[in-house]
């Protein structure tokens, strides 16, 4: 018998990988991508005739651990009913064990990818201000992300903005209509909130959370995550990670944007800063502060962390009132003209 060659052999492992969706209403199409819990799928909804995205566990869980995480990602995405996160279809279970979660599949591209064709700073900043009023309002329905990233965000073909993968996401408590928030966390918090437990992507994590100090991580360690995204947008690249090699286990400041290109305008800078800061106090509270700050920003108006130049804040504020200006300034040469006529 002759061996089986890799290409046959990684041919095997995908069937014997893919999931029998006979039992449900769904036809699988293809794989869209993998990660360590589960693997998604482009699905065929035959009862509804609409595409969908459907999560299956990558084997069957005797320890049902993997499988209170993927209904507790379920049940969070249940609860944040907004445009910018995806709907939940249902959750369920196949032939061979494994649970899974259908859900809309949303056609577009991670937000790393996108930005290449957008150079324009306006435009990223309102991609920016959509991801944080969805971040509001998840913090408002007492969620966090915990692993905010660019790869993390979808943008659609109409300019849609979506928070994906919701895996690390914690109910920080009581919220209305929650009952599993009230009282008790919900399936699958334990493993992964507890102290010394480090879960994300470093490279855009809270200080407080990579150190595992689990009970200080809070909606703020999300607008961290949202300051390295818009540290993305600004430079192109992730604001950094902490640096061991350091004696005394501080992180290592980041490099401010401006440091990395001098034109990125001086408010963005002190903005993303801010949000970037090492102690939670000394960033914005939540989401909406941030995007209320962006807004500010778009809008001309004066800002919580930038304080302009008094000559720029003057020049700001002529910007802001032509119209007075203009008035004031017929009303003078009115007054001059009258005067002049007077004494001539």
């Amino acid at each position: 018998m002759s061996p089986l060659n890799d290409g046959v052999l990684n041919h095997l492992l995908r069937v014997i990988d893919e999931p029998d969706l006979s039992s449900t209403k769904y036809r699988m199409h293809e794989r869209l991508a993998s990660g360590g819990m589960g693997t998604i799928y482009l699905a065929y909804d035959a009862e509804l005739e609409r595409p969908a995205a459907v999560k299956v566990l990558h084997v069957p869980d005797p320890s049902g651990e993997l499988e209170a995480r993927l209904i507790r990602e379920a049940r969070i995405m249940a609860r944040l009913e907004h445009p910018g996160i995806v709907p939940i279809h249902e959750v369920g279970r196949l032939a061979c064990g494994r649970v899974f979660c259908a859900m809309k599949y949303v056609r577009g591209q991670p937000l790393d990818r996108y930005v290449r064709d957008v150079p324009d700073l306006q435009t990223r900043l309102r991609l920016f201000l959509k991801i944080c009023e969805t971040m509001a309002f998840a913090h408002d329905q007492g969620i966090i992300h915990r692993d905010l990233k660019p790869a993390n965000i979808m943008v659609g073909p109409f300019g849609e903005v979506l928070v994906m993968d919701w895996g690390l996401a914690k109910s920080l408590g009581t919220t209305a209509g929650s009952e599993s928030a009230a009282g008790s966390p919900m399936a699958g918090d334990d493993q992964l909130t507890q102290g010394g437990v480090v879960a994300g992507t470093p490279a855009f994590m809270a200080p407080e959370q990579a150190d595992g100090r689990a009970q200080a991580v809070d909606v703020r360690a999300d607008v961290y995550g949202l300051g390295g995204v818009l540290y993305f947008l600004l430079t192109g690249k992730a604001p950094g990670t902490k640096d061991r090699e350091h004696p005394d286990g501080q992180y290592a400041p980041v490099i401010r944007p401006r440091f990395r290109d001098s034109e990125i305008p001086k408010a963005l800078d002190a903005v993303c800063m801010k949000a970037l800061a090492t102690l939670p106090e000394h960033r914005y509270a939540n989401g909406n502060a941030l995007a209320e700050e962006i807004s500010d920003y778009l809008d001309g108006r004066p800002l919580q962390a930038y304080r302009p130049p008094l000559w720029s804040r003057a020049a700001a504020w002529c910007s802001r009132n032509k119209v007075l200006l203009a008035l004031l300034g017929a009303y003078l040469l009115m007054r001059f003209l009258l005067i002049f006529l007077r004494k001539s």
